[in-house]
């Protein structure tokens, strides 16, 4: 089952208790204090564990807490320290404190242990507490109390290039057809119910991922079909690819103002991110004014068009492309417009290394 919300309270171990204890031994008369200091409280880490990729451990989990120190013992024994609770998390999870929505963690960095909750300090037993005064203290410390915080994990995956669209675009069949992604194909819509990700290899030593979210349509954003519950999964990604759907009902001008108006609602940063477009279904269409339909789209972007007045689906070039020779992009601007065919492997291979080469100028 795929988590990626989770609201618990977590809390690390209390100090053990400090002993008030006096020595006891044969020839030894009023042996002097010797209570010893009691163990501190077990310390709550974080760790980004690369074989995981959803917070389903977490689910019906309400408070998790790391052990109390041990009370310390006569002969001046120190208590044992508590045991430390360490929480493994997906990469991408961040940390929230759930009363303030304040980011306390974001992690990234697979094997990196984050200290998040220092556990409380042990008592000081009696024989710290005697002096020339008080030769016989009987006063020992309490140990310090945990730190609990009600928080919030929330996991947004990381991915080089994030899928947008329709539902029923052909973004599943994209990915499942260019990556290691075994995502659920149908011809129904929101086939995807859950943000699936997959390795896209270019060549032998190079790859680059690609994640898939559920579909958007209009007004996701007050709640119809899946909402935007999901683009968070995308937030972190290089480059957005837009997938539009050249047999829609809906035209491809109208598709891609709905989607870059939900996104805008959602997220400025996302908006505001590279994005490329692909025009799904290219082997299907059955309009013969397909070629017109695209050059109103080019000009509507303000785009310089190279197309031929006639549509040949054995040209296998984009229809725009920007000029990155220099490294001058611009962002407001699709970084190319490709068509693609996914069922029939059509641009399928160019886009891959369009994209990779699009994900190391992001770098």
């Amino acid at each position: 089952m795929f988590i990626d919300s989770i609201k618990i309270v977590i809390s690390s171990g209390r100090g053990g208790q400090g002993c008030s204890s006096f020595r006891r031994e044969k020839f030894v008369v009023k042996g002097g204090p010797d209570g010893g200091d009691g163990g501190k409280g077990g310390n709550v880490y974080f760790i980004v564990d690369n074989n995981t990729d959803t917070l389903s451990f977490y689910k019906g989990k309400r408070h998790l807490k790391a052990s109390n120190g041990v009370q310390g013992e006569g002969r001046n024994m120190s208590g044992k320290s508590g045991e430390s609770l360490i929480l493994k998390v997906p990469p991408g999870t961040q940390v929230i404190d759930n009363e303030t929505n304040t980011v306390l963690l974001d992690l990234l960095i697979e094997d990196k242990q984050t200290l998040f909750l220092e556990g409380g300090k042990g008592g000081l037993g009696n024989t710290h507490f005697k002096n020339s005064r008080n030769q016989r203290p009987t006063y020992s410390q309490p140990g310090l109390p945990g730190i609990s915080k009600n928080i919030r994990l929330e996991l947004k995956l990381i991915a080089d290039v994030g899928l947008v669209g329709y539902p029923n675009v052909g973004k599943s069949t994209l990915i499942s057809t260019i990556s290691n992604s075994k995502a659920q194909v149908g011809d129904y819509e929101f086939t995807t119910l859950t943000p699936k990700l997959g390795v896209v290899n270019v060549g032998e030593y190079n790859s680059f991922l690609m994640a898939d979210i559920p579909g958007i349509i209009d007004g996701a954003s007050i709640g119809r079909g899946l909402g935007l519950e999901f683009l968070k999964h995308i937030e972190r990604t290089k480059t957005i690819l837009f997938v539009l759907d050249v047999i829609s009902e809906k035209s491809i001008i109208k598709q891609y103002n709905i989607l870059k108006n939900e996104i805008s609602k959602f997220s400025n940063l996302l908006a505001n991110k590279k994005f490329a477009i692909v025009l799904s279904k290219i082997d299907g269409y059955y309009k013969d004014d397909l070629p017109k339909d695209i050059n109103e789209f080019i000009e509507y972007l303000d785009l310089n068009s190279t197309i031929e007045n006639k549509f040949d689906i054995n040209i296998k070039l984009p229809y725009y492309t920007q000029d990155l020779t220099f490294n001058i992009i611009d962002e407001k601007k699709p970084l190319f417009i490709l068509p693609i065919s996914s069922s029939i492997n059509f641009n399928t291979i160019p886009l891959k290394y369009m994209l990779y080469n699009l994900i190391r100028l992001s770098k």
